[in-house]
């Protein structure tokens, strides 16, 4: 029980603007215990999903301190032009390193509509836990 609160909450934090390897935690952690892949990965999924919905959260707050010229013509460019051509779709991206957590927190701050930016936000995440545990299981 303890590696799975251990699992959410590095996930947690790992999808928040903080950095973390919550992938190396849950490879350590299916080491220990194979058998527990499916709980690690529902874990990890949860958690990090909820991290995602943080930074969501903190981007509509965000919306009254930026103007969208501000954002357009900065660092996150690239990611406003990722949500403005594929709207919450976009979101399956939000595993990714680097862009990830800028996706979840424009997405907010766009005020793209929340469940199915959840749905996107989960389906992208868990996809990325169970590669990682097939290939700690399998390869490792």
């Amino acid at each position: 029980m303890t590696a799975l609160w251990l699992m959410f909450s590095a996930s947690f934090l790992a999808a928040t603007l903080l950095p973390g390897g919550s992938e190396v935690l849950l490879v350590a952690l299916l080491n220990e215990s194979s058998d527990a892949w499916l709980s690690l990965v529902i874990a990890a999924t949860v958690g990090n999903t909820l991290g995602a919905l943080t930074s969501f959260y903190l981007g509509s707050l965000g919306r009254f301190a930026r103007s969208p010229e501000e954002v357009a013509k900065g660092k996150y460019r690239h990611a406003m032009v990722l949500i403005q051509k594929y709207g919450y779709w976009a979101l399956l991206l939000s595993w990714a390193p680097l862009i990830g957590d800028i996706l979840c927190l424009l997405a907010g701050w766009m005020k793209l509509p929340l469940l199915r930016s959840t749905l996107m936000i989960l389906v992208g995440k868990c996809v990325r836990y169970l590669l990682v545990a097939a290939f700690a299981l399998h390869w490792l």
